[in-house]
């Protein structure tokens, strides 16, 4: 079963393929993503890689969490599930 990792940190120069080479060291990448805005068309900073399994995952925190990527200190864990919002939230009042 494979694990989903949050990636926080990204350099915003940062490509898909850049961190799915980085986070392969660690273990097979079944995929990764960097958040893009949609107003801007720029990284919005973070993303997900997901690993092939736990132990892959696991090693793959252990080498990256804290450490310096293309001149940025990465956070990374287990990504948690998307929680609810209620309809409307997080928009601004016109």
């Amino acid at each position: 079963m494979s694990t989903k990792l949050y990636v926080g940190g990204i350099p915003y120069t940062t490509t898909e393929a850049a961190l799915q080479d980085a986070f392969s060291k660690a273990g097979a990448v079944n995929s990764a993503s960097i958040i893009i805005d949609r107003m801007t068309g720029r990284s919005k900073g973070f993303g997900f890689v997901e690993m092939s399994n736990d132990e892959e995952a696991q090693a793959a925190i252990n080498m990256w969490n804290g450490m310096d990527f293309e001149g940025r200190k990465l956070t990374v864990n287990v990504a948690r599930p998307l929680e609810p919002r209620a309809p409307g939230a997080g928009r601004r009042p016109m």
